[in-house]
């Protein structure tokens, strides 16, 4: 029914839970997750040139026997 007849709502108690949908529709709202969106975000700002220092600290550590 969801491919021909559209999203389907599933209800828990009187309220939406879930929604069904066709299998090509959900791949294409999903979209391939390739990080080309996040690059070309960070790449359009205005404050590109902004140095970041990684923040380094100690971490304690334990003896181990081996």
């Amino acid at each position: 029914m969801a491919r021909s007849d559209g999203p389907q709502h599933v209800t828990l108690h009187g309220r939406d839970a879930v929604v069904v949908v066709d299998a090509d529709e959900f791949h294409r709202l999903k979209g391939t997750r390739t990080g080309e969106l996040l690059i070309e975000t960070l790449q359009a700002s205005p404050h590109r040139a902004v140095e970041i220092e990684p923040r380094r600290s100690a971490m304690p550590v334990r003896a181990s026997k081996l």
